[in-house]
């Protein structure tokens, strides 16, 4: 590999969650004005999926989060109230019903007839353990148009069949005569949410341009060879779960239609459950009508109303929805021209909607409506206000029952409750969004940072500092400030923009870049605590987990390209050993090439090969999954889903691979070839971060433990409790021995009771409560109880010692 070149002739923006980046690296972009400029067409691409400023009453822009209730993301001049009269008053069962439905079978009559054109041929179709199937138990063959993946469920077993919620189908080829365009599958998504917490938008029929794979309605026929059919069910597969909640959520719509007459927005699902927004004028929901929901809901599901999908056209769409202001803004400003999209009926319910769905109603055995509130359509105040309705729903009435019971779990273990009670944290208006940590909460975040810095020293990791303020020069440079600098915070210095950092990453870059870097020094792994800040939206700010001040326990790897699969072997091997720790579980996905992708090829494809090798070697084949297209466009990477003890998912760890951060930058390092063109190569990047945010790490780990923090990281460790005041000098002596040994101990010198003060103790998840008597004075000793109220006996106050080190260097 030559040295790089420096051509940037070309600049086109590209976007990811985490960061936006340039094609070209060194170009400094003009400010960015988002009501005048023009993009160029990649850009534009790119923006499609960006979160862009949106303006407040006050004239000034609200930062790139968006608040709760985020809408699709649509043209600017849809920003006004559409609402109008089109509810005036609750009705049921509205008129308007049947007339879309007399519409929907009109328009269902026209694509009958074109199907009519449509030739069936034989195809073969590959399962997950390589078997190929042609034919069905009666020696019919399959074909293509008319077989679906239950119909072949059926054949393997009627059971797996009743029990898939939805199908991965990756096509081998396509009927001569299908086209995606007509069928659909290339209309922008309608449902796209502008929350980036908790809307799950990328599996929702999404497919993957390079392996074929999509997600595909169980009793939608085939349209090609498949090379591959998977039979997701509820409880095994997240994407599963997205699907079932999100016909979840077109129910929970046909229920506020008939109940009220209100009118549909959009209804996606959640990463736990859904939720639909309607107009309802000046009128509101209210607690009360959750029960009337539930038991409309009730109905549709005893009348197993099948999920069909009918591809319309935008002039179709636009009759189909003229009487839903909503639809209709969506169809002209989210649907081109000429183009195609895709509706789902189940009932009398039609939905704009990409799919896939369930088969019929009857699968959801158990729903509960969950919760209310009001928002804005499109998630701004000038605006429509609209109602929002949560849900929740599952297969099985015991995983209801079993979910309302974590949820009564969450409200006890909420971070901010139990930060309060033990006074961990506290926040204050004057700095919103940072966190004050007190003394006993600054504990247990410097025992987490102390924790990885060992882990640091043992695994080859080098600290490094870089500065909190940057030029935005630098932004430019790497590419953030086009569309993630209204996430920063910037500022004047003598005539020139500068902000503080965002994250880590560029200023790693200059590190690398400051010195000659030969092969041999790879790799390099350079580890950071600096202190971030991000202008997150005063709306979005929740607790810890969503906060303008923090740190990550983030690093970054320089590495030869035949070092990746090492380097991620130990970085997954690194992961295992904080999450076994911590007692939370893990599983593995590894997100591939995305459409957008940037790079060669073949770059990708071996990057992919030693992902997957290093996940293979990890944990063992077959024990995870690949998440075709959903990489980061800048490289692939390992999605790692911890669960806690409530069973619920986090994604704190990362493992990610970087392409182009090393070429925006111009990164280098000297091979040991003397041939002309190949004396320089370019490292590979990996981020990685094992705890992430620490503060956002602190709040799992609070509602992880409940807050009977494990001794190693506990704030109050130990309270040595005298019988009568007689014992106090004793105890204080115990105290400063326990001090000396590096534990956090503290002696109740109150005028409590004995009881009392056991209690108190307990309360306050000290560990150990030493008690000490007459009789322990005597002998030189402590009578040692856990705060689980287990009595543990007698113990030489050395011997107390040395048990409470070997329970902290154990981690428990």
């Amino acid at each position: 590999m030559g040295k790089p070149s420096k051509d940037a002739a070309a600049v086109a923006v590209q976007s990811t969650p985490k960061w936006t980046v340039l094609d070209a690296p060194g170009v400094a972009q003009p400010d960015w004005n988002a009501a005048s400029a023009t993009p160029s067409e990649p850009a534009a691409a790119a923006a499609a999926t960006t979160p862009k400023p949106s303006s407040s009453a006050g004239g000034g822009g609200q930062g790139r989060r968006a608040v709760a209730g985020s809408g699709p993301k649509m043209d600017a001049s849809s920003s006004k109230k559409i609402g109008g009269d089109s509810f005036t008053a609750r009705t049921k069962q509205p008129a308007w019903l049947q007339h879309r439905v007399s519409t929907y079978d009109q328009i269902k009559q026209r694509r009958l007839e074109e199907a009519s054109a449509q030739v069936p041929v034989p195809i073969t179709i590959t399962m997950p353990d390589g078997k190929v199937l042609t034919h069905d138990k009666n020696q019919q063959a399959f074909t293509s148009y008319v077989t679906t993946p239950y119909s072949v469920a059926c054949e393997i077993s009627q059971g797996l069949a009743d029990a898939a919620t939805v199908a991965r189908v990756t096509y081998a080829d396509f009927c001569s005569d299908y086209s995606l365009e007509r069928d659909g599958m290339e209309a922008p998504d309608t449902l796209l949410i502008g929350s980036d917490d908790d809307a799950d938008n990328d599996a929702n029929g999404d497919k993957n341009e390079n392996n074929m794979t999509f997600l595909w309605d169980m009793t939608r026929p085939l349209v090609g060879n498949v090379s591959k059919l998977e039979l997701l069910k509820f409880e095994g597969d997240a994407d599963a779960k997205t699907v079932f909640w999100h016909s979840s959520a077109h129910m929970m719509g046909e229920a506020l239609e008939h109940l009220f007459g209100c009118k549909l927005t959009i209804g996606p699902p959640l990463a736990g459950g859904f939720y639909y927004d309607s107009f309802m004028g000046t009128d509101a929901l209210k607690e009360d009508d959750y029960s009337s929901v539930e038991a409309e809901v009730s109905k549709i599901v005893k009348e197993k109303q099948p999920f069909e999908r009918m591809v319309i056209t935008k002039e179709e769409g636009l009759e189909l929805f003229a009487d839903n202001p909503f639809k209709v803004n969506i169809l002209t400003t989210k649907v081109p021209d000429g183009s195609r999209t895709t509706v789902y009926r189940c009932g009398d319910l039609i939905d704009l909607c990409r799919g896939p769905h369930l088969s019929h109603t009857g699968k959801v055995k158990a729903f509960s409506a969950t919760r209310h509130s009001s928002t804005y359509w499109l998630g701004e105040a000038d605006n429509d206000t609209l109602q929002r309705m949560y849900g929740v729903s599952f297969p099985d009435k015991k995983m209801l029952k079993v979910w309302k019971e974590n949820q009564e779990k969450a409200k006890e273990r909420d971070h901010r409750v139990i930060a309060s009670k033990q006074q961990l944290v506290m926040f204050h208006d004057l700095s919103a969004g940072s966190a004050f940590w007190l003394p006993h909460g600054a504990r247990i975040y410097n025992k987490l940072v102390e924790f990885i810095k060992q882990q640091y020293w043992v695994r080859g990791y080098d600290e490094v500092i870089t500065p909190n303020i940057y030029n935005l020069d630098l932004w430019h440079k790497s590419g953030h400030a086009m569309h993630y600098k209204d996430a920063m915070f910037c500022f004047d210095v003598e005539g020139q923009e500068w902000a503080m950092k965002p994250m880590n990453c560029p200023g790693h870059c200059l590190i690398f870049a400051g010195a000659i870097r030969s092969y041999r020094d790879l790799p390099i792994r350079m580890a950071d605590f600096g202190v971030l800040h991000r202008n997150e939206l005063s709306g979005a700010l929740s607790g810890l987990t969503r906060v303008r001040r923090f740190q990550q326990d983030d690093a970054h790897i320089y590495c030869r390209e035949d070092q990746i699969t090492a380097e991620v072997i130990a970085a997954l091997e690194f992961m295992k050993y904080v999450y076994d720790i911590f007692g939370m579980t893990y599983k593995l996905e590894l997100s591939t090439r995305p459409k957008k992708a940037l790079g060669e090829i073949d770059l990708w494809n071996r990057a992919e090969a030693a992902l997957a090798e290093a996940m293979d070697t990890f944990s063992g084949k077959g024990t995870w999954r690949v998440n075709p297209g959903d990489g980061a466009f800048y490289g692939p990477k390992i999605d790692i889903k911890v669960m806690d003890a409530m069973e619920r998912v986090h994604q704190c760890a990362t493992i990610q691979l970087d392409f182009q951060l090393p070429i925006r930058f111009d990164l280098q390092y000297t091979t040991a070839s003397k041939e002309e063109g190949k004396q320089f190569a370019r490292p590979v990047m990996i981020h990685r971060a094992m705890l992430g945010s620490v503060e956002r790490m602190f709040a799992v780990l609070c509602e992880h433990y409940g807050g009977k923090w494990p001794l190693w990281l506990s704030p109050r460790q130990v309270s040595v409790i005298p019988v009568h005041a007689d014992w106090n000098d004793y105890c204080d002596d115990v105290r400063k021995q326990l001090h000396s040994a590096g534990f956090y101990a503290d002696v109740d010198l109150s005028k409590n009771t004995f009881q009392k003060k056991v209690r108190n103790a307990q309360i306050a998840q000290y560990n150990f409560q030493l008690v000490v008597g007459e009789q322990e004075v005597k002998n030189g000793t402590v009578n040692i109880r856990t705060r689980d109220n287990n009595v543990e006996g007698e113990k030489k106050v050395s011997e107390m010692i040395e048990m409470l080190q070997q329970l902290r260097d154990e981690f428990k």
